[in-house]
Parts: C-alpha cells; sequence; structure tokens
C-alpha cells in the first residue's frame, strides 16, 4: 500500500445470497483528496463503504483504512474516522448542546470550536431540541458531530439525500472548508453531480457492483466527448464507431457521444460526410449519464410519440 493511500481494497467481493453487490473492487484512495463514489442506486457504493469500516465482513478480497485491515479496526484508529451517513440518526430528546456533550466523551480530540463554527453555519441554536429540527438542520448537526472530533479521514454515504438546496449547499460549503488541510482526506458518494463537480478531485464509478471508472475527476470528463454532425437531408445509418456510447438522431443532426475520442473515432465520423461536425466536452452530470446508460443509439421519446401518433 502506499504511503500516499488511506483506502485500498484488492478484490473486494460481498454476496447477498445470489446477488453480488460488489465485485472483485480493486481501489485506492490518495491522502489529502476529495474522493467522489459514484454509482446509481444499488450499484453497492453503501455495502462497500460498510465493508470499509468493518461494519459489514466481506466474502472474498481485503479492503484497509489508514493503514489498518478493515476487518479488525481498534477503537484507536476509528476515533481518526469520521462517518455521516444518510440517516442523521439522533437522540430526539437532546438539546443541540447535549448532542455535543454527549458525542464529546468519547473522543479525547474532541474540538469544541469546531462544533460551535458547524452548528452556527448551520444557523442552530445550542438549546434547540433535536426532534424539533428540520431534515437539513440535522444533517447540519450530525456534520458537526463527525467534524469536531477532527477526523484524519471523513466518509461521507450520501448525507446530502433529501435535503433542500441551502442545506445541501451548506453541507458542501463544509466540505470545501475541510480541503484547506492537506493531510484530510474526504470520501463521499452522492448522487448531486453538481456538488461533486464543485469539490472532487477523483471519482471510481461503480455499476451493477463492479468498478468501471477510477480516475481524476477532469480525466474522466474529458475522456467524453457529444459530437453533433449535420446534413444537408437525413442522416445516414450509423456503422460501428470507436468508442461510441450514445447516438442520439433528428431530422438532419447526429449527436454522438464517444469515450477516448481520438483520430480513429474523428475519421469514422468524417467519413458520414456531414456538413458539418462539432465535438464539445461535457458537464459531469452528462458525462455520467452517457458513460452509465444503454449503449448504441436511441430516439427521442417525442419522437416515437410523434411517429405513433
Amino acid at each position: 500500500m502506499s504511503e500516499q493511500s488511506v483506502i485500498r481494497t484488492r478484490g473486494l467481493t460481498k454476496y447477498f445470497g445470489t446477488k453480488c453487490a460488489v465485485h472483485d473492487l480493486n481501489l485506492e484512495v490518495p491522502r489529502g483528496c476529495v474522493f467522489a463514489f459514484l454509482g446509481r442506486n444499488g450499484s453497492g457504493k453503501s455495502t462497500t463503504i460498510r465493508m470499509l469500516l468493518g461494519l459489514l465482513s466481506a466474502d472474498r478480497g481485503t479492503a484497509s483504512v489508514l493503514g489498518a485491515d478493515s476487518a479488525s479496526l481498534e477503537p484507536e484508529l476509528r476515533a481518526r474516522i469520521g462517518y455521516l451517513t444518510e440517516e442523521h440518526q439522533l437522540y430526539g430528546w437532546m438539546s443541540v448542546r447535549q448532542a455535543g456533550e454527549f458525542q464529546s466523551a468519547f473522543y479525547p480530540r474532541w474540538s469544541e470550536k469546531i462544533f460551535r463554527g458547524v452548528i452556527g453555519h448551520f444557523g442552530l441554536k445550542p438549546e434547540a431540541r433535536v426532534k424539533h429540527l428540520s431534515r437539513g438542520m440535522r444533517a447540519g448537526l450530525c456534520l458537526a458531530l463527525t467534524l469536531a472530533p477532527d477526523p484524519e479521514l471523513l466518509i461521507l454515504d450520501d448525507p446530502a439525500l433529501g435535503l433542500d438546496p441551502v442545506a445541501r449547499r451548506s453541507l458542501v460549503e463544509s466540505m470545501i472548508y475541510l480541503t484547506r488541510r492537506a493531510d484530510r482526506t474526504i470520501f463521499f458518494s452522492s448522487h448531486h453531480l453538481g456538488d461533486v463537480e464543485r469539490v472532487a478531485d477523483y471519482l471510481a464509478v461503480l455499476d451493477y457492483s463492479v468498478l468501471r471508472a477510477c480516475c481524476p475527476l477532469e480525466s474522466f470528463r474529458n475522456n467524453v466527448r457529444e459530437v453533433r454532425l449535420g446534413f444537408a437531408g437525413a442522416p445516414p445509418e450509423l456503422p460501428a464507431i470507436p468508442g461510441m456510447l450514445q447516438a442520439f438522431r433528428t431530422e438532419r443532426e447526429l449527436r454522438v457521444t464517444c469515450v477516448r475520442y481520438d483520430a480513429e473515432t474523428e475519421r469514422a465520423l468524417r467519413d458520414l460526410n456531414p456538413t458539418s461536425m462539432e465535438a464539445q466536452l461535457m458537464g459531469l452530470e452528462d458525462t455520467f449519464i452517457s458513460y452509465l446508460g444503454e449503449r448504441g443509439e436511441k430516439t427521442f421519446i417525442l419522437s416515437e410519440t410523434e411517429v405513433a401518433s
């Protein structure tokens, strides 16, 4: 394991009955980065995170966190890890202050300054009862409880799920603030790709239990392009195009999305004799959807409706 890696898996595999939740996962997370762990629902993200934390045993393979085997993490090492899930579980009868006092008893490195700073950022009053907090405020309190122990590694399992845009923005701003320290690593899953685009350095894409991509964010985004081809009449039938993920056609245009767009792909598209041709980079969300979507040529839903009528 590299001294600069805080998470490492080799061949990590987990089954639930006959269903494979995570298959042969090889992953390495560099120290000091913000690492986004992406995939559609049911792809195995939460299962992977639970195995990393030793909350779930693997059927095959290994996982290590901060240099220690995930299957046997000591309490001292767990104190260096902050873990936040989407559930935001708290004791409703406690006040915000009492929740902090209760949590601080378990962490010798507890920082009251960080705790007060985060709850202040979310507009939480120390005397407010947890049961009266909105979902976004509860998420802010959970984040404060997770950050106040000053964790070396922060693992967030889709913590912004269900939050309104204002609360989600506060959560993202807190993550940006944390990245100022080069020795702290954030590993998080999320369905909000705009947030990922703002904060992530690296990403991994899990698709139906299998790792499909693991690279710097910019490399992933720059590797997929959409090419728009204009024609004087109806576009021709598409031959095999190297690296093609998807294609859409209209009356006089083809939009082709390609991975690893290179000179060979460009030649194959120019051989279609378009009157115009323009290749452009895509946003992370469009790139992600194209990468995981069904491959091949598609038609627009409205086009199908028009044909049917």
